[in-house]
């Protein structure tokens, strides 16, 4: 008999948790989405833990095969990938630093956030500030170093 090699495998449990993600998808549509958040009847709840699951189950399958492939390939780029993540913490604590935590302004729920909550949505949206102007500059920057090489060529 024939061991199953690891693509087999990855093969499977992507099957699996499409399948289980399709099922959430079509129960929540079944018994319907409410239109308001005093009208919740279980269904949104419920898609956005298998949303987090399947987020958590992504990060670290790309955490861990990026560590592996690392690790077999060139163990010298572990510190490099430990530098990057020194950055990504440092740039994570700074937005949590600049994160107000003020109040919702017109929020109509039932129940008010909590502090810690606000502070973690304000540290969020810091982090998707911060990621957006990353990329502007990237872009603009590349652009610039493009056509200086492109001049000196």
């Amino acid at each position: 008999m024939e061991k199953p090699t690891y693509a087999k495998i990855s093969k499977w449990i992507a099957l699996v948790l499409m399948l289980i993600s399709i099922a959430v998808v079509v129960w929540g549509s079944v018994v319907g989405y409410p239109k308001t958040v005093a009208a919740d009847n279980g269904t949104v709840d419920p898609l956005l833990y298998w949303t987090y699951v399947m987020v958590g189950i992504a990060l670290c399958a790309v955490i861990l095969v990026g560590l592996y492939i690392t690790i077999k390939t060139d163990p010298k780029k572990l510190v490099k990938m430990g530098l990057i993540l020194v950055v990504a913490l440092v740039v994570c604590f700074i937005a949590y630093l600049l994160a107000s935590g003020a109040p919702a302004v017109g929020y109509n729920g039932t129940k008010p956030p909590t502090a810690t909550e606000l502070k973690l949505t304000d540290t969020l949206l810091n982090l998707t500030y911060f990621c957006g102007g990353a990329a502007i500059l990237s872009i603009i920057v590349g652009e610039i170093l493009a056509s200086l090489r492109t001049k000196k060529a």
